[in-house]
C-alpha cells in the first residue's frame, strides 16, 4: 500500500468535471473514480468529457453506478439490462477498468441468491469484451443483500473471473463494523475497497443511516471509527490485498468548499491510512525480531 494507491471520487468535489480533475491532480492523486453523470452530463457531451479526463494524465479507477440491477425478471430485467449496456460504453470512453454495482433496494427484487448470483454472471460475461470488470457492493439499506458477507456469497456462487466484491467502509461501520469475514475473501476477488467515516458513533434510525450515507460521511482519519477503519484496513493489508481504495465521501459541506481545499484533506487521510497499516505492520516485525532474537 502507497499513496498511488489511493483516489478522489467525484462524488466529493464541487464544480466541473475539469475543475474536479484538476483538484485531485493538484493535490498528488493519479487516480480518480468517476460517475456516468460526470460524463454524460458535461456540456461538450461523453467524447469532450473523455477528452478531458484523457488530458488529465490520471488513471480512471473505474465507474459509478449500476442500481437496482439484480433481483429483477422480465421486462423490468430487460430494461436494466439496457442500461447497462449503456454503462459499460460510459466505461470504454473513459478506458474505466470497472463499473460499479450496488446491491438493489426496490421492492420488486427477489432476494434469490441462485437469480442474483447468474444475473451478476451474466453482466459479468456482458463486461468481459469491453475490457470492464463487475464490482459488487452490498448498500447497508440494500433490500436482500446487505452485508458485505451476503455480497461475497453471491459473487463466490456466481463464480466468474470478471466478476469481484466491492467493499465499502462506510456500510461496513454502519451495520455495527463487524469484518469478521473479510479475510475469507480471495483478495484477487476483491475488485475495489471504498474509504470513508462519519461523526457520531451511533446510527439511531435507518432513515439517519441514509442521511449519514449521501449528505454526512468524513474521510478516514476524520470521524468516530478510527479504531474500526485501522483494523478493517490492516485485516485486507494481511489478506493480500494490493488494489485500489477510492474516498467515497458524501459530505454536503465539502461539496460547498474550494474542490483543492477537500481533496487536499483526501491526500492527508491516504497518509493516515497508510500510516496505520504501515506502522502497525512495523510493530509487529519489531516484536517478532526481538522474540527471536538469542
Amino acid at each position: 500500500m502507497n499513496l498511488a494507491s489511493f483516489g478522489m471520487d467525484t462524488i466529493t468535489l464541487g464544480g466541473s468535471l475539469a475543475t474536479k480533475l484538476a483538484a485531485s491532480r493538484a493535490a498528488g492523486f493519479s487516480q480518480i473514480m468517476l460517475w456516468a453523470r460526470d460524463l454524460t452530463g458535461h456540456p461538450g457531451g461523453l467524447e469532450a468529457a473523455a477528452e478531458l479526463v484523457r488530458a488529465s494524465g490520471q488513471r480512471v479507477t473505474g465507474i459509478q453506478v449500476m442500481r437496482d440491477y439484480e433481483g429483477l425478471e422480465g421486462s423490468l430485467h430487460d430494461y436494466k439490462l439496457d442500461v447497462a449496456r449503456q454503462m459499460l460504453e460510459v466505461c470504454r470512453a473513459v478506458r474505466a477498468p470497472l463499473l460499479m454495482v450496488c446491491s438493489s433496494t426496490s421492492s420488486h427484487a427477489g432476494g434469490d441468491i441462485g437469480l442474483i448470483a447468474a444475473q451478476l454472471a451474466k453482466l459479468a460475461t456482458m463486461a468481459v469484451p469491453l475490457g470492464v470488470r463487475i464490482g459488487y457492493e452490498a448498500l447497508s439499506w440494500g433490500r436482500h443483500v446487505n452485508q458485505f458477507t451476503q455480497s461475497w456469497d453471491a459473487v463466490a456462487l456466481a463464480d466468474h473471473a470478471n466478476l469481484g466484491v466491492v467493499l465499502d467502509s462506510y456500510h461496513i461501520l454502519a451495520n455495527g463494523g463487524d469484518i469478521d469475514g473479510i479475510e475469507e475473501i480471495p483478495s484477487e476477488k476483491i475488485a475495489l475497497v471504498q474509504l470513508s467515516d462519519y461523526m457520531w458513533r451511533e446510527l439511531r434510525s435507518p432513515q439517519e443511516r441514509l442521511e449519514t450515507a449521501r449528505h454526512l460521511r468524513v474521510f478516514p482519519g476524520e470521524g468516530a471509527h478510527s479504531d474500526e477503519l485501522a483494523r478493517m484496513l490492516r485485516c485486507l493489508s494481511r489478506a493480500g490485498y494490493r488494489g485500489d481504495y477510492s474516498f467515497e465521501v458524501f459530505n454536503d459541506d465539502y461539496q460547498q468548499l474550494a474542490p483543492r481545499f477537500v481533496a487536499r484533506r483526501a491526500h492527508a487521510s491516504a497518509k493516515w491510512v497508510t500510516d496505520q497499516v504501515l506502522r502497525r505492520s512495523l510493530q509487529v516485525r519489531q516484536a517478532a525480531a526481538v522474540e527471536v532474537a538469542p
